[in-house]
């Protein structure tokens, strides 16, 4: 596996769960949750633009919270 250089938010603290999130060589994003290191998805940084914006403007329709 690739070494990459994870982020995780500020918001989260020492021991949290929380999401990483990594740049790909290739240009996508690769996210995973905090204690489930090596489970790891990968997404096109467009789309994931496109899902923070659905979520920011309730697209969604309904879901709860």
């Amino acid at each position: 596996m690739n070494a990459y250089v994870w982020q995780k938010s500020s918001y989260s603290t020492e021991g949290a769960n929380c999401v990483n999130v990594a740049a790909a060589p290739d240009g996508t994003i690769r996210l995973r949750e905090s204690d489930a290191p090596d489970a790891v998805l990968s997404i096109a940084s467009g789309a994931l633009r496109e899902f923070f914006a659905v979520i920011k403007s309730d697209r969604l329709g309904g879901l709860p919270r």
